[in-house]
C-alpha cells in the first residue's frame, strides 16, 4: 500500500476543516483571509498541482501548507498580495488568516472610533461606512413602504 494514496474526506489546514473533494485552490479559499488568487499563488510557489483534490494531500504536504499559510511572507510573494500591508503599529507587510484577521480588523475599528475619524464616527453610530447611500437602505427595524393618512371625507 505504499504506492497508493489514501483519500481523506476532511483535512484540517490552518485551523479550518476543509472537504477533501474540493480542488486545492477552492479548498484553501475556505480559510478566512485566503482568497482564490492567494491560494493559487501559494500552490504554485509550493509546486503543487492546482487540479489536485484536497483529500489526496499527504501528511507532509498538509503540514507544509499549514506552516506556510500561517506566515505567507516566507514565500517571498509580492507585497500587494498580502491583506495587511504596512501594519499601523509595526509598519511591516503581513498576511493574517483566521481569528487573527478578525482580531486585527476589530482593533482597527476601535482605533478609528477612539481617534474620532469620520469612519470611526460612522462605525460608532452604526451607519454605512464606505459611502453607500442611506436614504432608503440600512434602516433598523421593520419599515415597509409608506403609509397614507386617512382622508377627512370618509
Amino acid at each position: 500500500m505504499s504506492g497508493e494514496q489514501t483519500f481523506k474526506y476532511i483535512v484540517r489546514i490552518a485551523g479550518v476543516d476543509i472537504k477533501g473533494d474540493l480542488k486545492l485552490p477552492h479548498g484553501l479559499a475556505m480559510i478566512k483571509g485566503i482568497g482564490y488568487n492567494t491560494a493559487i499563488a501559494v500552490i504554485r510557489s509550493l509546486g503543487l498541482d492546482p487540479d489536485m483534490k484536497v483529500g489526496y494531500l499527504s501528511e507532509e504536504q498538509i503540514k507544509r501548507l499549514d506552516e506556510i499559510l500561517r506566515d505567507i511572507t516566507k514565500l517571498g510573494l509580492p507585497s500587494w498580495l498580502y491583506n495587511r500591508r504596512k501594519d499601523y503599529e509595526t509598519g511591516k507587510d503581513m498576511h493574517v488568516v483566521g481569528n487573527e484577521l478578525i482580531y486585527y480588523a476589530r482593533r482597527d475599528i476601535e482605533r478609528e472610533i477612539k481617534i474620532g475619524s469620520w469612519r470611526g464616527l460612522r462605525h460608532k453610530l452604526g451607519y454605512k461606512v464606505r459611502g453607500q447611500r442611506t436614504r432608503t437602505t440600512g434602516r433598523l427595524g421593520m419599515t415597509i413602504g409608506v403609509t397614507k393618512k386617512k382622508r377627512a371625507g370618509k
